[in-house]
């Protein structure tokens, strides 16, 4: 009798233990899940700034609110059918990276670095392949430039994004795969090195039709592209 009153602690025991572990397990397999992406549905200061940054992009009309709901949900799908990512309307981490957003799991230094000379190269393959190196990194400046800039979004990603604000983003050129030189003009441009001499934009005089460009004060001309201010 003592033997199975002991067996039968024991069975409970492990039961119970069984039971918290697996529960403890879901929950933090849901918190992993909620810090790894926003979808309909979700709520909190991700969704507010992600919310946010559609918004001044000009792809979001609604409410910066904190709830993911249809209005957020067709915002995020026009922004990921505009910028080449998988249109599923779910805020992973390659549409968090395109926003500009860091989540728990690219927030990483190194990562995040290394994300930022990608996007960067492959703007400038987009917009300056052929051009001199020194024209890419122009190139690359003119984005950072726009970074520092209180007139433009403040991160990369952001100025990159901006709706309207570089035809390699309008005709998806953006989305080829960025060669060595590109790379190595989009490090060089995040070290510093400024050859456009503080210009926040850049216009080719062949194929430029918008008159206000032309007003702008030039600061320098490389290759094709004059780089003004």
């Amino acid at each position: 009798m003592f033997k199975k009153l002991i067996n039968k602690k024991v069975l409970f025991f492990i039961c119970a233990t069984g039971i918290i572990s697996i529960i403890v397990f879901v929950s933090c397999f849901k918190i992993s899940e909620v810090n790894a992406l926003s979808k309909y549905g979700s709520r909190g200061d991700e969704v507010r700034q992600i919310q946010t940054k559609l918004k001044n992009w000009g792809y979001y009309k609604g409410s910066v609110d904190g709830i993911f709901g249809s209005k957020t949900l067709e915002a995020v799908k026009y922004f990921q059918r505009k910028n080449g990512l998988t249109v599923d309307g779910i805020v992973g981490d390659k549409t968090l990276a395109a926003l500009g957003i860091n989540s728990s799991s690219n927030s990483n230094t190194s990562n995040s670095n290394s994300s930022n000379v990608n996007l960067l190269a492959k703007l400038i393959y987009g917009e300056a392949r052929g051009e001199s190196y020194t024209g890419q990194v122009a190139v690359g400046a003119v984005v950072m430039n726009r970074v520092k800039s209180s007139s433009f979004p403040n991160t990369i990603a952001g100025v990159i994004y901006q709706k309207g604000a570089f035809d390699a983003v309008a005709d998806g050129q953006i989305n080829k795969t960025p060669d060595a030189t590109a790379k190595k003009a989009a490090q060089d441009a995040l070290n510093g090195w400024d050859p456009s001499y503080g210009a926040i934009y850049y216009f080719n005089p062949a194929t430029a039709t918008n008159k206000w460009i032309w007003s702008r004060p030039v600061t320098v001309v490389i290759g094709k592209h004059r780089f003004c201010k």
